[in-house]
């Protein structure tokens, strides 16, 4: 996929990532789009229950489980470079710790199949981003994407109290890490509301990212399903805090 790649056919999202690649064209340099969400059906397709079982057992820390999950994911055809993509978007919300333990999993997961014979690709690399882009715009309109906003809204409190933490989550979280296009917007945020299932006390963000997996174009049978697969791999507290706060969202999005 080139830089000037454009999502199409995407309905509200498609026009969002149009915008995003406009406004964030200046100085010359030619920022890229977000790679489009993959199609699906009304459920999760195998390669999204890969991502959500890969991101929630690695920010659980279940070694055993998070193996098994990995070979299913090479199995279900996800190229090395996106599991490996997986495991470091997990880091931004659980931490370098079970990330890198992930990573350590995956390693051995990946010594285990060659030593059988089994090759599995390794797929492309994450297109170079500009090294001009400007990552504090980027990040601020990817953000505002997410949240359902065609433009960026005006600081909340908390940006005001701590702008290094904005600046943070703008120039790396919401550029650094989503403007590589190995997952689409849509899987990443398929694998934080995985990994934020698995934490406690973040309710907040937990039904902030459920949202913006909606926003992104994932619908409200694959969220369902998401909880189930949350309720198999983590356990039944985890999926009713979690279809709680869908349900709360849903509600929120329903028309009065």
């Amino acid at each position: 996929m080139s830089n000037t790649t454009i999502c199409k056919g995407m309905g509200r999202l498609g026009k969002l990532v149009l915008t995003l690649t406009a406004l964030l064209t200046m100085g010359g340099g030619t920022v890229i789009a977000a790679e489009s969400p993959e199609e699906t059906g009304a459920a999760l397709s195998k390669r999204q229950k890969s991502l959500i079982s890969i991101a929630v057992l690695t920010a659980a820390g279940r070694g055993e489980r998070l193996t098994l999950a990995l070979h299913n994911a090479l199995d279900a055809g996800l190229t090395v470079n996106e599991v490996n993509e997986t495991i470091v978007h997990v880091y931004a919300y659980a931490g370098f710790p079970r990330s890198f333990n992930g990573m350590m999993a995956f390693m051995a997961v990946m010594d285990e199949r060659k030593s059988k014979g089994i090759e599995d690709e390794q797929g492309r690399d994450a297109t170079p981003v500009p090294a001009n882009l400007d990552r504090d715009t980027y990040g601020a309109k990817v953000r505002a994407q997410l949240s359902g906003l065609e433009e960026i809204p005006p600081p909340a409190r908390w940006q005001e109290f701590s702008p290094v933490i904005d600046t943070f989550l703008k120039e790396h979280l919401f550029a650094d890490l989503f403007a590589r296009d190995l997952l689409s917007f849509q899987e990443r945020e398929l694998a934080t509301i995985a990994v934020l299932a698995t934490l406690r006390g973040v309710e907040g963000p937990l039904r902030y990212h459920l949202g913006a997996a909606l926003n992104t174009g994932a619908t409200t049978q694959q969220l369902q399903e998401f909880v189930t697969v949350i309720k198999k791999e983590i356990g039944e507290q985890e999926a009713e805090t979690a279809q709680t706060l869908l349900a709360d969202v849903l509600a929120a999005r329903t028309p009065k």
